[in-house]
């Protein structure tokens, strides 16, 4: 019943921008903590952004400060990533996730994942 679907993924340049978002279904995101992840291959899925939907109050890794913004928009049940400055290391499998339990940037404690979509950065 739950669905997040990611959607925004492409190549882009570095230096350039690039938005993602993530709707769901069957889920309020309202109830949640939402987070974004990303997995380069043969790397493990690691922590970018998270949200407190209520409240907004907002939490980056180190290697995104400055550069990624995490919003939300309560209508549209949707959250979503604004890159910028984007660097060939970013490149990666993007992932939104909801986690109902806590404040948390790690992945074993998010319930739901979407499907993930692709960025790539060239250099």
């Amino acid at each position: 019943q739950v669905q997040l679907v990611e959607a925004g993924g492409g190549l882009v340049q570095a230096g350039g921008s690039q938005r993602l978002s993530c709707g769901a279904s069957g889920l309020t995101f309202s109830s949640y903590n939402v987070g974004w992840f990303r997995q380069a291959p043969g790397k493990e899925r690691e922590f970018v952004a998270r949200i407190m939907w209520t409240g907004g109050a907002t939490s980056y890794a180190d290697s995104v400060k400055g550069r990624f913004t995490i919003s939300r928009d309560n209508a549209k049940n949707t959250v979503y990533l604004q890159m910028n400055s984007l660097k060939p290391e970013d490149t990666g499998v993007y992932y939104c996730a909801a986690d109902l339990r806590g404040w948390s940037s790690r992945v074993s404690e998010y319930d739901y994942w979407g499907q993930g979509t692709q960025v790539t950065v060239s250099a």
